[in-house]
């Protein structure tokens, strides 16, 4: 046998083994990921509470800054800067969780 060859085949055992021998000779998850998947959805909860009212302070404060600029172009155009990119920054947020809760459910 040619030594490539019978490297490869070593290879794909390996492959073999961890992917899909892992898998089927696991009773369960081990308690470890079930912590740390329960870690994730507590920050991914803290995040959605904290998001909403940092976009609304965000919201307001670009919307303060136009309205007492006074007519000082740099001020209005940082306020809408500050209102685009929070509500951007937002939505971003929203759609990521959408995005992961959709996976969520395609996975389980």
């Amino acid at each position: 046998m040619n030594k490539k060859f019978l490297l490869f085949i070593v290879f794909m055992f390996f492959i073999f083994l961890c992917f899909f021998g892992s898998t089927s000779l696991a009773w369960g998850d081990p308690e470890i990921v079930g912590k740390i998947n329960s870690a994730f959805e507590n920050i991914k909860g803290w995040l959605l509470k904290i998001a909403t009212p940092a976009a609304a302070v965000a919201v307001g404060t670009g919307v303060f800054m136009k309205k007492f600029s006074f007519g000082d172009e740099e001020k209005i155009r940082t306020g809408k800067k500050l209102i685009n990119g929070s509500l951007f920054s937002y939505a971003f947020i929203l759609a990521t969780d959408l995005i992961l809760s959709a996976i969520k459910s395609l996975i389980s």
